[in-house]
């Protein structure tokens, strides 16, 4: 094998960086980016319309951590939400960065996963309640198989959290509550691809290597725990309508882990890693942050039977410009441009009481995509505007207890993607992969709720 100069490793080594793909943790599903909302069944039976002012229940207090301060007693909820999507790349092309056509079946990335969350406030006086709350607020999934057409830009993506939220709402007058809390958040994130060996070996002039054809492997895995915190208030207009609105902070981590690198069976990738020192199994480090969130609301009560809401929520994704992955070795820096944008969703929610025992919801919203261009769009967030159509009900057998259904599906739009591949850029190990998205999402989420 030829020898590998100083100028060839310094590209080498980003290219097996950039292999890595470590850029995007998270697949499309329940809600844009990577949030999930996926917290009260109340909530989603209205397509969160009003998530920050109704204050049905304690579930409410991770909308709004105010909520808890208008519940009489002890409450505590518990809810499991499943999330079912759905996106395949049609049209697919695929090529590597010298111009080779890349084999491999179009497929679809949907990952199905249980989202549970328990949620509990305590009332020590008539101006002070205590709440717990413990949930995700993020997360996701996508999978796609080996042999797929986009391998080298993605196989598996996940990104798992759980926030543990103590808070503490105070009463200053009766129609007022303003709350605090603390955010103890775990993050643990996954996620693989295949290594296109043949190219970066045929680029370095290594013998036998054949572009789209000598395939290895790698994952990276990493965890970290962090803090931020939630504030919210909530002001009563009228015995029949409030307004609220919660906030939740950023929160910035350093996941640390582990790279871990297979190659190919024809031993071009150890080859490479003898000559250069990269594509070794190592340590790892990548700055995540989950963004800020603003949600606001309004509840009001047309009569003892009818309620109407509405709600809009703000979040902060423009701070995800750029992802870094430090390796413990001597690997440079891998850096990949994301460009995101601030969001906006918006939902308008309906309640109909049927009886003393059952309530009837349905709400309509609309969701944008943080995905600034399809340039940036990847396999492993292939995010696009959503509108969500959901549908509700509460059964409340006695004074005390109740149990909802909800449903919501979302109409995805399509979504070009577009990764174009050059000697220098951040695809440069990974090719060029063009095509259209489609995919969909189903949300079912069953709660119940106990007042002692």
């Amino acid at each position: 094998m030829p020898a590998i100069t100083p100028g060839r490793r310094t590209a080498l080594c980003g290219i097996s960086a950039l292999a890595l793909a470590l850029a995007a943790v998270i697949g499309t599903a329940g809600a844009s980016g990577f949030q999930i909302r996926e917290q009260s069944a109340k909530v989603l039976g209205n397509a969160t319309a009003g998530s920050a002012a109704a204050a049905e229940d304690v579930s409410f207090m991770a909308y709004n951590p105010a909520s808890i301060g208008r519940l009489e007693g002890t409450q505590i909820t518990g809810a499991i939400s499943y999330i079912d999507p759905s996106f395949t790349l049609e049209d697919a092309q695929a090529s590597t960065v010298l111009g080779t056509p890349i084999g491999g079946f179009e497929d679809d990335g949907g990952v199905s996963k249980f989202v549970p969350s328990i949620i509990a406030k305590w009332r020590l006086n008539e101006r002070v309640d205590l709440g717990l709350g413990v949930y995700a607020p993020w997360g996701l999934a996508t999978e796609y198989d080996r042999g797929w057409i986009g391998r080298y830009h993605a196989l598996e993506s996940s990104l798992e959290t759980i926030d543990i939220n103590p808070v503490i709402s105070f009463k200053p007058m009766p129609s007022l509550t303003l709350a605090a809390g603390m955010v103890a958040q775990y993050a643990h994130a996954k996620l693989s691809s295949t290594i296109d060996f043949g190219t970066i070996g045929a680029v370095n002039h290594v013998p036998g290597a054949i572009p789209g054809s000598q395939d290895g492997y790698v994952k990276v895995s990493g965890d970290d725990w962090a803090l931020g915190y939630t504030l919210g208030v909530l002001y009563e207009l009228s015995p029949r309508t409030r307004v609220g609105v919660g906030y939740r902070s950023r929160v910035s981590h350093t996941l640390e882990g582990d790279a871990d690198f297979h190659y190919d069976p024809f031993g071009v990738g150890r080859a490479i890693s003898r000559a250069s020192g990269v594509f070794t199994d190592t340590g790892a480090t990548a700055d995540v942050a989950t963004p800020a969130v603003v949600t606001a609301g309004v509840y009001h009560e047309l009569n003892d039977r009818w309620a109407l809401m509405a709600g809009l929520e703000w979040t902060h994704w423009s701070e995800f410009e750029q992802f870094a992955v430090k390796f413990k070795d001597n690997t440079p820096a891998n850096k990949t441009t994301e460009n995101w944008e601030n969001t906006l969703m918006g939902s308008v929610g309906v309640n109909f009481r049927a009886s003393n025992q059952w309530m009837l919801r349905g709400g309509l919203g609309y969701d944008q995509s943080p995905v600034s261009d399809f340039h940036y769009r990847t396999p492993r967030i292939p995010d696009q505007d959503r509108k969500w159509w959901s549908l509700g009900a509460t059964y409340a057998p006695t004074r005390h207890f109740d149990i909802t259904a909800a449903w919501v599906h979302l109409f995805i739009a399509d979504a070009a993607i577009d990764q174009h591949a050059t000697p220098t850029n951040e695809n440069a190990s990974r090719g060029s992969l063009l095509g259209r998205y489609e995919g969909h999402a189903n949300i079912f989420s069953v709660q119940g709720a106990y007042q002692f």
